[in-house]
């Protein structure tokens, strides 16, 4: 393992790239409007109760606006969303992040109208994470499209599968 700490992080986010993940946007809503971010750092954590996490950055924009408001929603992007993740990623404005993709408003959280699959969650607990938080999200309503292709990122760039391609058992 390298030694400085530039190395150790370095070498980490090769590690860590190694493992392929969904890409989400997670959006809330409050006061002052919409609020969205773009992740990978999302997970399913139980069936009984239906939970999944979700980790912010600290200094995420959406993250007060979920503390606030107590909901959330993760959007899982499809194949070929890469621009939509690059404005979700971005330090634009919330109103032109919004402006770039149709979406409703349900169960009082922005969802995007052409998501792969979509989760609303009440906030059920909010963890320190070093440097995120992690938001454990009770499930109250999703939905998803059968068909379609998922958006990954894998070694630092996304990736695609076709799901026809895979093995089923």
């Amino acid at each position: 393992m390298p030694g400085s700490a530039l190395d150790v992080t370095r070498a980490f986010r090769a590690s860590i790239g190694q493992f392929a993940t969904g890409v989400t946007i997670v959006t809330a809503s409050g006061p002052r409007g919409h609020a969205g971010m773009t992740t990978n750092a999302v997970s399913s954590l139980s069936l009984d109760p239906i939970l999944l996490i979700a980790c912010f950055d600290n200094t995420s924009r959406t993250l007060p606006v979920v503390r606030e408001s107590g909901r959330f929603a993760v959007n899982v992007l499809r194949a070929g969303d890469e621009d939509l993740a690059a404005v979700f990623a971005s330090k634009r404005v919330p109103e032109e992040k919004f402006e770039a993709v149709t979406h409703s408003v349900e169960h009082g959280v922005p969802v995007l109208d052409d998501a792969l699959a979509w989760f609303v969650c009440d906030v059920h607990e909010l963890l320190p994470g070093g440097d995120h938080t992690i938001a454990v999200g009770r499930v109250t309503a999703f939905d998803h499209d059968p068909a379609g292709e998922p958006l990954l990122w894998f070694r630092g760039g996304y990736a695609h599968i076709d799901p026809n391609d895979l093995a089923r058992e």
